[in-house]
């Protein structure tokens, strides 16, 4: 179990932080971010790997659950709760916004594009529930790397300790996470929502 949690989370891993900074380009404005977004399609948006990331998705959420009830029994350390609260969170994650984006894509007929991920971060009240959805979701990403490189380095580098190293990086997700939502809602003045996007958030 163990192991395909590990596989399967590296394949995400490798989607995620090409999704990652899709949306730190966003700081550049929308129109920047989804022709970062239309390059990076050609790469992932095919149906061999859409199958590779929806299997290693299947497969994080089933086993990720699983080793939650398993670790959250002997989980003593900061690290080791970390890890185990933020992968709850991402598997509740992940099951909301495939829904949403396969719901979105072949139900909508909506290109899951900037605009469909921002509607309701930018509309009120709706950012009431987006705004730590998304947060929540960037941070755990984060949190869960940052708590296995805290479990498996056990050298320094750059002269810091392992410790210090996780607390760093962990450091630098907040920071992340704040300049993605700089991005995402135009850099805090909001972003105009295109008609057809309308109806996702009750307009």
């Amino acid at each position: 179990m163990k192991r395909f949690h590990y596989i399967s989370g590296l394949t995400i891993a490798l989607f995620i932080g090409l999704h990652l900074i899709n949306h730190l380009y966003s700081v550049f404005g929308a129109e920047k971010h989804i022709e970062l977004m239309n390059t990076m399609r050609y790469l992932y948006r095919n149906i061999i790997f859409e199958s590779i990331l929806l299997i290693a998705v299947l497969i994080q959420i089933v086993s990720g659950i699983q080793l939650f009830f398993v670790k959250r029994k002997i989980a003593s350390t900061f690290y080791d709760k970390l890890q185990i609260w933020t992968g709850l969170y991402l598997a509740i994650f992940f099951i909301i916004h495939l829904s949403a984006v396969i719901s979105g894509r072949y139900l909508l007929q909506l290109d899951t594009n900037f605009y469909f991920g921002v509607a309701g971060l930018n509309t009120s009240p709706f950012n009431l529930f987006f705004i730590p959805y998304y947060g929540l979701a960037v941070i755990s990403f984060f949190g869960h790397m940052v708590a296995i490189h805290n479990l498996k380095i056990k050298q320094n580098i750059l002269g810091l300790s392992p410790k210090v190293q996780s607390n760093v990086l962990l450091i630098f997700g907040f920071f992340l996470t704040f300049v993605i939502f700089y991005g995402l809602t135009n850099h805090f003045n909001g972003v105009a929502i295109p008609a057809e996007y309308n109806i996702l958030i009750g307009k």
